[in-house]
């Protein structure tokens, strides 16, 4: 079991993303995936975000509304989020990083299990830029390269019914992990399930 602090509950607030009009959360009959990645461009934060844009109509057909969370600054993170299906939200001060206990580590890049997903993420990336479909990341990314992922699943109610804290940068709920959660959720006890697996 994961030891790692979070909220239990989701306190009533109001984001705001870079391509979406404000939003409330949590979101009254619906559940919420708040999603924490790294910096803006990042190739292997990238890779993942395709995955979930593919099949984003499963996810809303699913109840959940898909928000991901940035450190880098609005201006910055607007410039990656053209035709992106999801909300993406900047958070350069880290502010919910910090509430939600997602913090870097050196680990997120030195892990030997996130190495094959550099790889395939940067080589992916080269491609859509050569073919002007991404832009390359910032040369030093604002809040640093070695942020973890983090995954959390929010009732309508504000209570966190999952959460997952990655081990390396590519440590996240896949979709099907996702849709598998919000399956159970209805049936999810009142206090989190913190493994997230």
């Amino acid at each position: 079991m994961s030891t790692f602090t979070h909220p239990r509950t989701v306190s009533s607030r109001v984001l705001t993303p870079v391509n979406q009009p404000p939003l409330a959360v949590p979101v009254p009959d619906r559940l919420v995936h708040l999603q924490f990645r790294r910096f803006a461009g990042c190739p292997v934060c990238n890779l993942h975000l395709r995955s979930v844009a593919r099949r984003h109509d499963e996810i809303e057909a699913a109840g959940i509304r898909e928000i991901v969370v940035f450190h880098s600054p609005a201006d910055e993170l607007a410039r990656h989020a053209e035709g992106l299906p999801f909300a993406m939200v900047a958070d350069p001060d880290q502010r919910l990083y910090r509430e939600f206990g997602v913090e870097p580590s050196t680990r997120a890049l030195l892990d030997p299990r996130v190495w094959p997903a550099i790889v395939r993420g940067v080589a992916v990336s080269l491609w859509r830029m050569l073919r002007g479909l991404d832009r390359a990341p910032a040369a030093v990314p604002h809040g640093g390269r070695f942020g973890l992922p983090g995954d959390f699943l929010i009732a309508g109610d504000g209570r966190v019914l999952a959460a997952k804290l990655g081990s390396h940068a590519y440590d996240q709920w896949s979709v099907d992990e996702l849709l598998a959660l919000a399956a159970r959720a209805p049936r999810s006890r009142p206090e989190a399930d913190v493994t997230g697996r």
